[in-house]
């Protein structure tokens, strides 16, 4: 599979399972929620998508390049022509559709080799799937990159989304390799980017709901 650099979606992905045992660090359906807020945050970042507060609009309804991209953007509700408010609810948007993006990312690595699927039996009898690394591995350099970034203080908006988006689904103790300064710095982008602290406030709604029964 050849392109310049992984997508936010497929970045976070990979930084999340294990290349080895093809397991989640975290729980797979907190991991679902922050695959379909990574794509928010990419098609923010490409100027195709604004958010304010938990709103977001679709301001560049042209496909992107990207072909996942390109169908996940085609779903979205089309601009406001009257020029209101309009949009989508992010949070809502992310809970509804976190298990299609997720899934369609797996296929997606598995199809070009950088993922491989297998497919295991719980007692011999209950499947479950797995995906380790595959041929074409981009686990070494998407995991570089994230230690680059983290050494420098997350520089840039793009890896200050992906710290935020790592840090709402519980990995930063797994991945930050710079001690609680570092899981701090990643918390700290939880809060301030709109996609990872709707990603969050998804996962402890789901923790208060466990709790309170």
């Amino acid at each position: 599979m050849s392109r310049a650099e992984p997508t936010l979606p497929e970045e976070l992905l990979l930084l999340a399972l294990d290349p080895q045992r093809g397991k989640p660090y975290c729980s797979d359906r907190y991991l679902r929620y922050a695959m379909a807020g990574a794509v928010l945050a990419e098609l923010e970042l490409q100027g195709r998508i604004s958010a304010s507060r938990d709103r977001v609009q679709v301001i560049k309804p042209l496909a992107p390049p990207d072909p996942l991209l390109a169908q996940i953007m085609a779903s979205l509700p089309a601009p406001d022509k009257r020029g209101s408010a309009g949009g989508f609810g992010c949070r809502g948007w992310i809970r509804r559709t976190g298990r299609q993006v997720a899934g369609l990312y797996l296929d997606h690595l598995v199809k070009y080799g950088v993922l491989r699927r297998e497919v295991h039996r719980f007692l011999g009898v209950f499947p479950y799937v797995r995906h380790p690394a595959g041929p074409e591995n981009w686990s070494p350099q998407v995991r570089s990159r994230f230690a680059a970034a983290e050494a420098g203080g997350f520089p840039d908006r793009r890896s200050r989304l992906l710290a935020g988006f790592a840090a709402a689904i519980g990995l930063g103790r797994t991945i930050a390799q710079g001690g609680r300064a570092s899981r701090a710095a990643m918390r700290e982008a939880m809060h301030a980017e709109w996609a990872p602290n709707a990603v969050y406030r998804n996962v402890r709604q789901d923790k208060a709901n466990r709790s309170g029964g």
